[in-house]
């Protein structure tokens, strides 16, 4: 072990004993049952007098944009002034939702000309992320971007450029980013809470319908209610079919798949925890194997992926698994594993998990072990390991609406306000997911360069 992960050993030890001496004491920190596990209570960020309204719109009022929109407004002074989708009922529902008086259109460039819009939210099928954030930054409006933030590994280039160029800000929306969880994880690494870092994994587990992407598709869907022509134009061209509309994460034209949906979450939590630039080898496989209804993309997918060492970490390796046929109901996690212990996290919680060995002094386990004629000078045994939790507080209101605040709060600050997720980390993120689908379909490993950000040639 170097000196400085020695020292950032001592220093988590250090945080710790300070962790367990407020249970004795009432503070911050609350035990765990009866066990010998503190929880430490995470602090939710403070909120922030808003001081300019500033004004949004949603571009794409689907499923992830209404909910993108709804954590939005929950921060002070922020308000809603437009709404466009290429469904004419999502924007019926829009008025529904946030009062008629909202401008809504399927053109999002009449969005983009309104000089009463400060920033919009991209929230569109993945196809069309890259033109329409480009033509926003260009147009002058800040840019909240659902993940992956590109439809295709060359499209990042000129996102990271509009973005450089314009600018403004820029915010990817893998949400996690900002949380708390994430936040505590990072510094616990930086600690030495787990040693020296040399794998990790994740894994996303769906069943049901929706969680597969069988969304419902609305009994008025027609030629004449959804704009088939526009959503189409930059891609195939093919006759109205209202199933890849409304399930177009099924479909590649559209969408990236299991990979640039979910992925897509674990390496921006993994890259901004590690302060790593991404991996520079990525292999995965999978299939169809049960969600066989016209999809063009797997149900089941695994990756694997090399993360060589940098200034930043040690050379590691990434397992990531996601099952859309899980019998069980599944689970969402992501684990760090060092030399010395591992990480469970969450956006809103982390579990530090540490192998103990000490020296035996327990009588009994002594005389067991005479008389099974076994040696117990300098003899050691694996106790059970220690457990330190950290948890947020009570009424934490998660990383999507920590997000959000880190967002609108870099707009505010003007020029230099900064995000967590800009343009280049989004892209750092999105190009091993968009690899895993290149490798899946080409059977092959794709070599990536993270720091530069370009492909590598055999």
């Amino acid at each position: 072990m170097s000196k400085n992960s020695g020292a950032s050993r001592r220093s988590f030890i250090r945080n710790i004993a300070a962790a367990t001496a407020a249970v004795a004491t009432g503070g911050q920190v609350l035990a765990a049952g009866n066990r010998d596990t503190p929880f430490q209570i995470l602090k939710s960020r403070a909120g922030f007098e808003a001081n300019d309204q500033i004004n949004i719109a949603l571009i794409g009022a689907g499923g992830m944009g209404v909910q993108d929109t709804i954590t939005a407004l929950q921060v002070p002074g922020v308000k809603l002034v437009a709404v466009c989708d290429l469904y004419d009922g999502r924007l019926k529902e829009a008025k529904q939702r946030w009062g008629t008086d909202i401008f809504t259109t399927r053109s999002y460039k009449e969005i983009l000309n309104r000089k009463d819009i400060d920033a919009v939210i991209i929230a569109t099928p993945d196809h069309w992320h890259q033109q329409i954030s480009i033509d926003s930054l260009r147009a002058g409006k800040h840019v909240y971007c659902e993940k992956p933030m590109v439809h295709s590994i060359g499209e990042g280039p000129a996102v990271i450029k509009a973005q450089q160029e314009s600018g403004k800000i820029f915010q990817v929306g893998s949400q996690g980013v900002s949380s708390l969880g994430n936040e505590k994880a990072k510094e616990l690494l930086k600690d030495g809470a787990i040693g020296q870092l040399n794998y990790a994994e994740g894994f996303w587990a769906r069943h049901s319908p929706t969680g597969a992407w069988q969304y419902p598709i609305p009994e008025d869907a027609s030629p004449s209610t959804v704009d088939w022509e526009t959503f189409i134009s930059n891609t195939t061209k093919r006759p109205f079919d209202k199933t890849r509309f409304f399930r177009w994460r099924n479909y590649t034209d559209y969408g990236t798949g299991m990979s640039g949906d979910l992925f897509v979450h674990l390496f921006s939590s993994l890259h901004f925890i590690t302060d790593s630039f991404g991996p520079n080898k990525v292999y995965s496989s999978g299939g169809l194997r049960y969600w066989k209804d016209g999809r063009e993309v797997p149900d089941v997918l695994l990756g694997t992926f090399d993360y060589g060492e940098s200034k930043a970490h040690p050379a590691f390796n990434l397992s990531l698994r996601c099952n859309f046929v899980d019998g069980t109901s599944g689970t969402t996690f992501l684990k760090l594993v060092g030399s010395e212990g591992s990480m469970d996290i969450t956006w809103d919680d982390v579990t530090v998990k540490r192998n103990k060995e000490v020296a035996s002094d327990d009588p009994f386990f002594i005389e067991q072990m005479k008389k099974a004629g076994t040696p117990v000078s300098g003899r050691k045994r694996i106790l059970p390991p220690q457990e330190f939790t950290f948890r947020a507080e009570k009424g934490y209101k998660g990383g999507p609406y920590d997000h959000f605040v880190n967002f609108f709060d870099a707009i505010r600050k003007g020029k230099g306000g900064k995000v967590v997720e800009d343009a280049v980390f989004g892209y750092r993120a999105a190009a091993p997911a968009l690899l895993c689908n290149d490798s899946y379909r080409e059977d092959k490993a794709m070599l990536w360069n993270p720091e530069k950000m370009e492909l590598v040639k055999k």
